[in-house]
């Protein structure tokens, strides 16, 4: 294993520390906790809006800290659920009249750190609402979760949510929203290679020269089914013929589309897959509002991808176009 950190037990310490310090005046660190805050946080009047997961996803959760989208980030170790200490910490200092929207993914260490920590905040007199995001069609459930995994989807709820959070929206308008855009996305990945967790310095799991894992996770999990390598035209229309079924999908719908990296595909695959999403959803009669192509919620250094698609209405797509102040550049 070649990395550029130095001891693997201070991997997120010292990237949450780089991010820092990369966005003065724009982001703060509670570096016990691993927290990162907008540097106005808590905001009056406005709905704090909390996420949290495994690091290793990045940059997904504090890349996404800024105007316009997520106020809080709580960050985990790689691949493990962020405490209960931190994530009631966060809510504790950032929350404000309005309250505060966790949005969780749906892993089980993850919505058992964010339930314990409401829990204490509810008893602060905090109010806490929950969103839950959970458009992975590969499983309904798994070792990670209770039902279906949360993946790459979740930048659009962030997105959604965080816009229409600035615009001083209810924290019961909120939860209603993000809801509404979990119902309307669904993902599914494919991977390539395992990954190689830090402190591990080992593959996760082990996938042949001429294998692929289709239905694979974030957290370095083996997918649902193993198979022979084949063009990436057949792997992307057995990925779309899965994801579009599940609503269903039909003629006539607009899509947000998103083709997300996990971290070891150059960005010249990354639109090949593209290509033959778009080629497929006209073929289908359904139209692109907008396309995201690029690594957003990525598994390490996992070769491979995901592919997102959110069926938007109106309001959707009036927040999608708001603009974002955060870290990620790409949104």
């Amino acid at each position: 294993m070649k990395k550029l950190i130095n001891d693997p037990q201070d991997v997120v310490s010292e990237m949450l520390q780089g991010l820092v310090a990369a966005n003065p005046g724009k982001l703060k660190l509670i570096p016990d906790k691993r927290i990162v805050l907008r540097s106005d946080c808590p905001i009056k009047d406005k709905v704090t809006i909390v996420t949290g997961s495994g690091s290793g996803h990045e940059p997904d959760q504090a890349w996404l800290v800024g105007e316009g989208m997520l106020d809080v980030a709580c960050p985990g170790d790689v691949f493990a659920a962020p405490t209960m200490d931190a994530v009631y910490e966060a809510t504790r200092v950032s929350a404000s009249d309005k309250g505060v929207l966790y949005l969780v993914k749906n892993f089980s260490g993850d919505r058992m750190s964010f339930d314990m920590a409401r829990e204490m905040a509810e008893a602060d007199g905090i109010r806490v609402e929950t969103v839950l995001v959970n458009e992975d069609v590969a499983v309904e459930d798994s070792t990670y979760t209770a039902g279906r995994r949360g993946l790459a989807g979740a930048i659009f709820v962030y997105k959604i949510v965080g816009a229409r959070a600035e615009e001083k929206a209810s924290i019961e308008e909120l939860k209603e929203l993000g809801e509404r855009v979990n119902a309307n996305v669904r993902s599914m990945g494919v991977a390539l290679t395992s990954c190689t967790m830090p402190a591990k310095g080992s593959p996760t799991f082990d996938l042949g020269e001429d294998e692929m894992e289709l239905g694979v996770g974030i957290h370095g999990e083996p997918g649902t089914k193993r198979i022979k390598m084949k063009a990436v035209d057949e792997v992307v229309n057995d990925l779309l013929e899965r994801i579009t079924s599940d609503i269903p999908f039909q003629r006539g719908d607009e899509l947000a589309v998103m083709v997300n990296g996990l971290g070891g595909s150059p960005i010249s695959e990354l639109y090949i897959v593209y290509r033959k999403v778009d080629e497929y959803l006209k073929g289908k009669g359904m139209r692109v509002f907008r396309s995201y192509v690029g690594e957003y919620v990525t598994s390490l250094d996992m070769a491979g991808c995901s592919v997102s698609l959110l069926r938007v209405d109106e309001e959707m797509k009036r927040l999608l176009l708001e603009p974002a102040d955060i870290p990620l550049r790409i949104l």
